[in-house]
């Protein structure tokens, strides 16, 4: 596949890592031409230095065969522009475009069509990370928590700890300690390794272990690898920009939402959209504010301004202060790896957006993918197509296909049927496979699984 990405920023060099590994001819434009030569050095892309909304730099990219157009430079007007002129120009089949400001996407159902601003996907950053830290509140104790299916079934990562009731036990303990329960854990990280579960693989304390589950008994699979949290009630957020906003109009009517914006201004906005969230004007970074607030009774401190040193001080600040948990967005992957305990969820605006791009990216019906652990493993739900002569899955038990290495199933959704995956079950046609990758080299060998043969007609 042909693909041109508009931006080599840390969006659009990262999916150029993706994408390059696969086999696609990538081409990459920007205006820095530094940032360019340092891609093409690590990476086997093309590049061109210049607008990525006129007509001739796209010209020299190849828009004329390209297969897909990527947008994700720093202006929403750039990524549109350079939509409309692939499509207008070069009748480029898919466009995709990084969206960030909320008035566009407020309108979008309106702007957003084949005979006004002919975007095919929308990337709407903000969104994507709100929602991320929302599930991650709404399930006290994960590290991370993805929905598939339409949130029928979630992967959830958690940190085992000492005294679980399944620590230090093999994982078919599972089964005994809950016979009414269905799940699979997907992969074990011990120590940043990763490790293919067995039924004798014994869990040990500070695994990150990665479960998947219907959605209604997540909690009690969690319960059994670590102490439940308590619900969380009190929620502080540090920047009241677009995603501090977005985050507490989700969270005010099921939390008690503070949020804490230097900018006069922006407090008198922030006042007015929120109806029930207590609005302070101040940092986050002043221990005086944070004590005269209560930080120690609060459940969760989430650090959300666009400033990673001021997002991880201030994290570092409130749980010092007796923050229970603290959630710190971190764009810059080197410090995210440096970060210790005392940041509990480093999140990635990055590595969630590049998971949605991906879902639209890759070959295949896929209607999911997810980049865990900062890019080195993914989480993938692709839909099964076929017959038992046209595809190597439809028609066949789960011990009988021929995974890769590093590559799991961890369940099945058939309709409203969530089925986690055990070895007797048949994959039907039109199944959601969910499956699960510690070693993401191996989505190619993925894709040509799923492939169906000349058999086969939709």
């Amino acid at each position: 596949m042909k693909i041109i990405i508009l931006g080599a920023g840390q969006v659009g060099g990262t999916l150029a890592e993706h994408l390059a590994d696969e086999q696609n001819e990538i081409v990459v434009v920007d205006t820095d031409t530094e940032t360019l030569r340092s891609l093409q050095d690590r990476l086997d892309i093309g590049t061109v230095t210049g607008e990525a909304s006129h007509p001739n730099t796209l010209y020299k990219a190849g828009a004329e065969d390209a297969d897909m157009l990527i947008a994700v430079t720093n202006s929403d007007e750039i990524n549109m522009m350079a939509c409309q002129v692939a499509h207008s120009l070069f009748n480029t089949p898919t466009k995709i475009s990084r969206i960030r400001s909320p008035n566009y996407l407020a309108h979008q159902e309106q702007l957003f069509t084949p005979d006004n601003i002919p975007v095919d996907v929308i990337i709407g950053p903000e969104q994507l990370v709100t929602q991320s830290i929302r599930q991650l509140i709404a399930n006290p104790g994960a590290l991370q928590v993805m929905d598939f299916a339409d949130g029928k079934v979630q992967l959830v990562a958690v940190r085992a700890y000492y005294g679980g009731p399944i620590v230090g036990q093999e994982l078919r303990a599972i089964r005994q300690h809950m016979p009414k329960v269905d799940t699979r854990v997907a992969a074990i990280f011990r120590q940043d390794r990763p490790i293919i579960p067995q039924g004798d693989t014994v869990v040990e304390a500070d695994d990150e272990v990665f479960f998947i589950a219907a959605k209604g008994n997540i909690r009690a699979v969690m319960s059994e690898l670590r102490k439940v949290d308590k619900p969380y009630k009190r929620v502080m957020i540090a920047g009241g920009g677009n995603i501090g906003a977005t985050l507490a109009l989700s969270l005010e009517n099921e939390y008690q939402v503070k949020v804490i914006e230097k900018s006069y201004d922006r407090c008198r906005v922030l006042s007015e959209r929120l109806k029930h969230s207590l609005v302070l004007l101040g940092s986050a970074s002043e221990p005086a504010l944070l004590g005269q607030e209560n930080i120690e009774s609060t459940d969760v401190f989430c650090a959300l301004t666009n400033n990673d040193e001021s997002n991880i001080m201030m994290s570092m600040l409130a749980k010092r202060m007796g923050a229970k948990k603290v959630i710190t967005l971190i764009a810059n992957p080197a410090y995210a790896d440096l970060v210790g305990g005392e940041i509990d969820i480093a999140i990635s605006p990055q590595q969630i957006t590049i998971g949605s791009l991906l879902t639209h990216v890759r070959r295949g019906d896929i209607s999911n993918v997810h980049s865990l652990r900062r890019g080195a493993a993914e989480a993938i739900e692709v839909i099964a197509h076929g017959d038992a002569y046209s595809s190597k899955v439809v028609g066949r038990r789960l011990d009988e296909i021929a995974l890769s290495d590093g590559v799991t199933i961890g369940a099945i959704v058939r309709g409203d049927e969530v089925l986690i995956a055990h070895s007797h079950i048949v994959v039907e046609t039109d199944d959601h496979v969910i499956l699960f990758l510690t070693d993401r080299s191996k989505i190619s060998a993925v894709e040509q699984l799923f492939a169906v043969g000349f058999g086969f007609f939709s």
